[in-house]
């Protein structure tokens, strides 16, 4: 049990790290958790039903989620190698496309939850 407990601590100084270090590196990873701040922000606020609320902040988190992976996939292709070479820039292109399609799929909840509202 205290190897598990440490591990655990492991894992999470790890995950931190990670976390802050995009926080600190990544202008797109800070303009996205804003963005959230203020989609979360209203999701709290408007009158929209408990369902529709935790789709829009469970998608708000998904969509950083993505930004971490397209990170660390931008990071890896970076640090093997600087040339430019058609499959790493398709790595790093499919990685952000991952995040795009996460971001309209909270839009299109959005849309649909507010198309409900009014």
């Amino acid at each position: 049990m205290r190897y598990f407990f440490s591990r655990l601590r492991d894992r999470t100084r790890w995950s931190w790290q990670g976390l802050l270090s995009t926080w600190r590196d990544e202008y797109s990873f800070r303009a996205w958790v804003w963005g959230n701040l203020i989609s979360g922000g209203l999701a709290l606020w408007l009158p929209i039903g408990p369902a529709e609320r935790a789709l829009i902040l469970v998608l708000g988190i998904l969509i950083l989620v993505a930004e971490l992976f397209n990170t660390a996939i931008e990071r890896a292709v970076d640090h093997t190698s600087t040339d430019h070479h058609e499959l790493a820039g398709q790595a790093k292109d499919a990685a952000s496309a991952a995040v795009a399609l996460t971001a309209l799929a909270a839009g299109v909840a959005w849309g649909v939850t507010l198309v409900g509202l009014f």
